[in-house]
């Protein structure tokens, strides 16, 4: 393939994304949804994501023709980079990440923080035609979601069966909801460590009951999403930048970076988290605006 293949080149690109989502995804307190908003995807996912469970369901109805040949139509263009890119990040990424958090909490908490800051400002930028009601909106939200996540609940060690596929139904909608972290709704939820044990000890009972609940509830989600933004695009935008407001505050960095979501006041080494949310911040908002202006240069 010619390396100047306009298609070779949205694909290297949308591997690209995928890698900056899946980095986002195992990173307690951050949405790889939140990446895909930043990065212009986040509609064009959605509905691809929508187009795949609409297809499962005509089959599921015994509509197996129309069903084929919707997969067929999907956006695979985006979606298979969109996974490649993902996974290389797990696997690349996670280990790195894991020892950054585990040594350096509230310096990567604020890097965080910064990234995410500045990711509500540049969501804001999707809402075509803002006002007064869209900033009543993501007021209420983000405070609705700054009191849910200060939430709590004690570590469950043996949750009833039915449990297990609704906390993967829950679960997954962080995948494709800015601002909300999967893991954090586990940790909400007090199911955190057991599945990340169940993983582990490849308990695959567990395992195939959380999945089936990830793929129930990604359908269902998305498809509901997606029919949002196409009748109230202003409306769920403005939602999804009180979001990640709101999420805020799981990444504050102080007391213990993103292992609470507990507030206190800045201590210690103020100096490096400070400057690390400040060049998060600086690098979103350079993207952000590049995007914007190459938008405005196709339309």
């Amino acid at each position: 393939m010619d390396p100047d293949d306009p298609t070779r080149r949205a694909i290297l690109a949308h591997v690209l994304r995928g890698f900056a989502m899946g980095s986002a995804d195992v990173v307690p307190g951050v949405s790889g949804g939140t990446i895909a908003l930043v990065l212009g995807i986040y509609t064009r996912l959605v509905a691809a994501v929508g187009d795949l469970s609409g297809a499962a369901g005509l089959i599921l109805r015994g509509q197996v023709r129309a069903g084929l040949e919707r997969i067929r139509a999907a956006d695979w263009l985006l979606l298979i980079p969109l996974v490649v890119g993902s996974l290389a990040a797990v696997a690349t990424l996670a280990r790195l990440l894991e020892h950054l958090l585990e040594d350096e909490p509230i310096a990567m908490a604020g890097l965080f923080f910064g990234l995410v800051a500045a990711s509500a400002i540049v969501a804001w930028w999707y809402v075509r035609e803002p006002a007064g009601r869209h900033v009543l909106i993501a007021a209420i939200v983000a405070v609705v979601a700054f009191l849910v996540l200060g939430i709590r609940t004690s570590e469950v060690t043996d949750p009833p069966l039915w449990v297990i596929p609704l906390a993967g139904g829950i679960t997954i909608c962080a995948m494709i909801l800015p601002g909300i972290s999967g893991s954090f709704l586990l940790l909400m939820m007090g199911l955190y460590e057991f599945i990340l044990e169940s993983v582990n000890e490849r308990r695959l009972a567990v395992i195939g009951l959380f999945a089936l609940g990830a793929l129930i509830g990604i359908g269902l989600f998305s498809t509901f999403l997606n029919r949002l933004l196409a009748r109230h695009h202003d409306v769920v935008m403005a939602a999804l930048v009180g979001l990640m407001i709101g999420s805020l505050r799981v990444l504050w960095p102080w007391p213990d970076g993103t292992e609470t979501a507990e507030l206190a006041a800045p201590e210690g080494g103020v100096l490096v988290p400070t400057a690390l949310a400040i060049a998060g911040a600086v690098a979103v908002l350079a993207f952000g605006i590049y995007d914007r202006r190459r938008r405005d240069r196709i339309s």
